[in-house]
């Protein structure tokens, strides 16, 4: 059973949902629409439904005059026209080729079994396209759109109307074969359509009666002015496309500008970074400098004033132990070298000289082994001091 067709109030809505999902496929169910324009094509179709509820859109497949075939969008349902003081509604396909908005649209009538195409129509070929609408022949990318082909189509077969109610009592003649690709066949033709229409103007096929001549100077003048406006169009149409590429080049090299500038900024601000980090690192270093410089230099002033047993002053209180141990060590390994000079002169006698040496030996050993864990501990300090300097920067 077929869908009912959308209201008038849900068409742009309709319109919004169907086409969100058909141009945002990918791989091989896209639509053949290049991806820059199908935003704006999205856009032609939902005004055209706002604007036109009896046209929907749809995507069925499009047979071309070489055989290709192709899932294109379609806007399908009926142009309203007046005539004669009465509404009619012409049944109507407008398909969106491949290059299309930059190329206009293809518009087909599709008349019903007991229609026939009017012969030798201005606008209107024996296949149902519609091959001569000034606005299709004066088509200026991106400034073209749905909307208004359709208003102009209304407007023109409103003066002349391409269709014709077969007459019940008289047989019209069939019409010639079609001289271009006819249009694809709907989607299922053993279907029924999922959109019903209104029926098309019943207008016999006989001379039209008398008019006022001022109503027929005033629709052909309006014709008149239509057919002009066209061709001025058309005229400025080579132009303004020169006019629109240039403009789209122009936006191009401004985008790549851009990127370049953008990228620049990005490495500067990069290095400046890097060169307030290695500033901070210059100046820690500085103000380490500028405080040893000021202590050795109280200490050398100091120095000046006091005797040469005072000339060294220790830092911290492991220097002054470790000078100490030092000092000790030193004068103990003096003192045993006295006494073997003493033994080799006599001067002392073997068992007291044993006496002193394992004395003084045993107090070297305890100084040099204090002098082993006072070295250790200024190291352990030495390297907290340097962890301490090292600059600490925020993640």
């Amino acid at each position: 059973m077929a869908p009912p067709p959308p209201s008038p109030a849900s068409g742009a809505q309709y319109a919004h949902q169907f086409l969100n999902t058909a141009l945002s496929q990918r791989g091989p169910s896209a639509l053949p629409y290049a991806e820059d324009v199908k935003w704006l094509i999205r856009n032609h179709l939902v005004a055209l439904a706002d604007a036109f509820p009896s046209l929907h859109p749809k995507a069925a497949l499009f047979t071309h005059n070489d055989g290709r075939a192709a899932h294109l969008l379609q806007a399908d349902g009926t142009i309203p026209i007046h005539h004669a003081g009465a509404s009619y509604n012409l049944p109507a396909v407008l398909w969106l080729p491949e290059p299309y908005p930059r190329s206009p649209p293809l518009v087909f009538l599709s008349p019903t079994r007991d229609m026939v195409i009017k012969p030798h129509h201005p606008l209107v070929d024996r296949s149902g396209l519609v091959a001569n609408a000034p606005y299709l022949r004066s088509w200026v990318f991106p400034s073209s759109n749905l909307v208004d082909l359709v208003r102009s189509l209304s407007h023109l077969f409103g003066l002349d109307p391409p269709l014709f109610t077969r007459s019940p009592q008289a047989q019209a003649p069939a019409p010639s074969p079609p001289i271009l690709a006819t249009p694809p066949p709907r989607t299922h033709p053993s279907s029924p359509s999922p959109y019903r229409f209104p029926a098309s103007p019943q207008l016999a096929a006989r001379p039209p009666p008398t008019e006022d001549p001022a109503e027929v100077f005033k629709r052909n003048a309006i014709a008149k002015l239509v057919d002009m406006a066209y061709a001025d169009a058309a005229t400025l149409r080579p132009a303004r496309e020169a006019e629109v590429d240039t403009l789209f080049a122009m936006q191009a090299t401004l985008r790549n500008r851009g990127e370049v500038i953008s990228d620049g900024v990005h490495k500067i601000g990069e290095e400046k970074e890097a060169l307030e980090r290695r500033l901070q690192d210059v100046m820690m270093a500085t103000d380490v400098m500028e405080a040893w410089v000021m202590e050795n230099r109280k200490g050398a002033v100091a120095a000046s004033n006091t005797e040469a047993d005072e000339a060294i002053e220790t830092a911290d209180v492991l220097s002054k132990q470790m000078l100490e141990c030092t000092a000790a060590d030193l004068a103990l390994e003096d003192t045993i070298y006295a006494l073997d000079k003493a033994i080799q002169e006599g001067s002392v006698p073997f068992d007291g000289y044993l006496r002193s040496v394992r004395a003084l030996a045993r107090e070297q050993f305890f100084q040099r082994v204090l002098s082993t864990k006072v070295n250790k501990a200024q190291q352990q300090a030495q390297v907290a001091r340097m962890a301490a300097r090292v600059p600490q920067y925020a993640s």
